[in-house]
């Protein structure tokens, strides 16, 4: 029995060694060597720590920020009550409503609600819709348009400054064709607080 067991404790341990050990090893290496911002997580850093990551979104609320995607990650409070838990990188989740649940419609309707604010233009769908994982750190350019007029006001700035600096922000696609024009939400709050450049 030891004979037929051998081979397989053998090519067990050689796996383990070389797919669990060596191959990270040298991915890890590789990726820290060519992409060291991107392989240690793509964090932000203003005066010396670390803010964010340009990978996770935040949940921005005051009217002088620019606004993320809804977040439809929750927790658990010490009564066992479900609350909203937005951004939780560590419980990144989509909210598993269908487009018939009447608890999302009522959510999207009041989103929609707060955001129009006597606004008659119409609201990108990015603003009002979750993600899968909760944690989207970006929004369209017309996303980020559709507030330029609360920052604004909020801010006591013109309008067309705000915009300048959600045109700053924007990134257009990857070598001209890959993905779609995006806004990082983290790097333009921290652009127009001036803690960014």
């Amino acid at each position: 029995m030891l004979r037929e067991l051998r081979p397989t404790v053998v090519l067990l341990v050689a796996f383990t060694i070389i797919t669990g050990l060596i191959y990270p090893g040298i991915v890890t290496a590789i990726a820290q060597a060519l992409f060291p911002h991107q392989a240690g997580g793509s964090l932000v850093v203003a005066d010396g720590k670390i803010i964010g990551s340009e990978l996770i979104g935040q949940n921005f609320t005051a009217d002088k920020y620019f606004h993320g995607r809804p977040s439809a990650i929750t927790t658990t409070d010490a009564k066992g009550n479900t609350v909203p838990d937005p951004y939780d990188a560590a419980n990144s989740a989509g909210s598993n409503l269908g487009p018939t649940s009447k608890a999302l419609m009522l959510r999207v309707q009041g989103d929609a609600a707060k955001l129009k604010d006597g606004s008659v233009a119409p609201i990108p769908v990015e603003l009002i819709t979750t993600s899968a994982s909760g944690l989207d750190p970006e929004i369209t350019p017309a996303g980020a348009a559709y507030q330029v007029p609360r920052v604004a006001k909020a801010r006591r700035l013109p309008e067309d400054k705000i915009a300048a600096f959600v045109a700053a922000a924007t990134v257009e696609r990857t070598v001209g064709v890959l993905g779609e024009p995006r806004v990082n939400v983290l790097k333009l709050n921290l652009l127009l607080d001036g803690v960014v450049k």
